[in-house]
């Protein structure tokens, strides 16, 4: 078709269902819902949680080498892990056409951290301090075997693209906190491994303005942020006031509700001139304070800074925040590469707890530190005494939760011998969804939107909460 046609065609459809009135309806629902902030009859009971911090871990962290203690294993370094424990379990193409699977034993020592005597890695020292914090679920397990569609199932509920991420499903039930910066912000730390797309903090079919909002590490942090040369604050103003009247003008013709979330964006982009730079500048913050997150901190963009202005964010009312750290996909060279990582992250990841309960916010923060599989038992590639790598393993992996709704210092889940299946206490993603949901007032069946005929959930037609996760 036609671009040009089917943009008139578009156009014209706006304009018919505008006049019918199907279009004022959905405004009616908008304007309705920016009154009260929340949906009509949100939150469903009681919330312990008013805000969520996702620690997104993209590649996988491996849970043999962090959170899943297997030195039973140490002996049986080398040898092929019987058929009996992999049952024809599907395989990547990376590892598909090994002849062997040799076992990798982790060549990491774990002790038990606090009075909860919850195991960890050497590799997380200041993870360990904070044990008596946090939940640790191992028997985490999803469907998807690629990352793609295995980022795509943790934030959307769907492993294919098009859903709404859980920070808009949020924002869209529950409405935001504040009125000068967005309701859901993203924030991208690390270099290499998989790519990050836009969609994983999209807004799917739900309407746009309940998307997340990126903040760049180089440059303007919101694309657009800074006036142009020759452009003052009170130019800029009376230019938006006027762009303001002409999407009136077209809103009351159309009734789009894209219009009216236009309209709003500019608002918020214009009041987000005086809020973001104040936001990021951290000159204020106590050395001590500063400090606590590591040597990075200042470093604009590092996952360091991002812990930090995600506490900033939260104590400025941001409803979901999202911190993307790349680099997890240790496919080789595991013991190499694997410490970078944890030495970017650990110290970070404890500082910002601390922080947050010092200043009384975790109290009504849930804290959420993962990745979207775990690394398998068996090496891919060339097993050396010293060197290994793991391919992707959806069957049981470990994550840990913290904060408000969250019981403290409990381990969730058994896995065998070998880490491979599990044993006990199984969590699939759609429950975890249920249970994150419910730390913030949400009967997760009841938050709903209907597109194309049916009414979309975050946990589709699955999910049950974890009651052992729930304080």
């Amino acid at each position: 078709m036609n671009p040009l046609f089917e943009h008139q065609l578009n156009t014209n459809r706006r304009y018919f269902f505008g006049r019918m009135g199907l279009g004022l309806a959905a405004l009616s629902s908008l304007w309705q819902r920016d009154a009260g902030g929340a949906l009509p009859g949100l939150p469903h009971f009681a919330a312990k949680a008013k805000r969520v911090i996702y620690l997104f871990q993209s590649g996988a962290p491996s849970q043999m080498d962090l959170f899943d203690p297997k030195p039973q294993l140490a002996n049986k370094r080398g040898q092929d892990l019987p058929d009996s424990i992999r049952k024809g379990q599907r395989l990547t193409g990376m590892t598909a056409t090994q002849e062997k699977f040799p076992m990798a034993p982790t060549i990491y020592d774990f002790k038990k951290h606090g009075q909860s005597g919850i195991e960890l890695s050497e590799l997380l020292p200041h993870t360990g301090k904070i044990a008596d914090e946090i939940c640790l679920i191992r028997t985490l397990h999803t469907q998807a075997i690629n990352h793609d569609p295995a980022i795509t199932f943790f934030q959307t509920g769907a492993q294919l693209a098009g859903r709404p991420s859980i920070g808009s499903w949020l924002s869209y039930g529950l409405g935001s906190l504040n009125e000068n910066l967005p309701a859901f912000v993203a924030l991208v730390s690390g270099a290499g491994g998989q790519p990050l797309y836009d969609r994983l903090w999209g807004s799917g079919f739900l309407p746009s303005k309940y998307q997340g909002v990126k903040f760049r590490s180089v440059g303007d942090p919101v694309l657009f942020l800074s006036n142009p040369n020759g452009l003052d604050s009170k130019t800029r103003r009376r230019m938006l006031d006027d762009l303001g009247k002409l999407n009136q003008l077209n809103l009351k013709k159309f009734g789009d509700p894209e219009i009216a979330t236009r309209i709003a964006q500019y608002e918020m982009a214009y009041r987000m001139q005086t809020s973001v730079p104040d936001l990021l500048d951290i000159s204020k913050e106590p050395e001590k304070v500063k400090a606590a997150y590591g040597p990075m901190v200042n470093q604009r963009g590092s996952f360091a800074a991002n812990c930090l202005l995600a506490r900033r964010l939260c104590e400025r009312g941001v409803r979901f925040v999202q911190i993307f750290q790349r680099g997890w996909d240790h496919h080789r060279d595991l013991p190499r590469d694997l410490p970078k990582l944890t030495t970017a992250t650990d110290q970070p990841t404890a500082a910002l707890l601390n922080d947050l309960k010092s200043r009384g916010l975790l109290k009504d923060t849930l804290v959420v530190w993962g990745g979207e599989f775990g690394r398998t038992v068996y090496c891919q590639g060339k097993l050396t005494p010293t060197n290994y790598g793991r391919d992707h393993h959806p069957r049981c992996f470990s994550i840990w939760l913290a904060g408000a709704g969250i019981k403290r210092g409990v381990t969730i889940g058994e896995t065998d011998d070998f880490s491979y299946n599990i044993a006990k206490d199984p969590v699939h993603i759609h429950d975890l969804h249920a249970t994150l949901l419910h730390c913030l007032g949400i009967d997760h069946k009841k938050l709903t939107f209907k597109y194309q005929g049916r009414h979309h959930r975050l946990t589709d037609v699955h999910g049950k909460l974890v009651e052992k996760m729930l304080a």
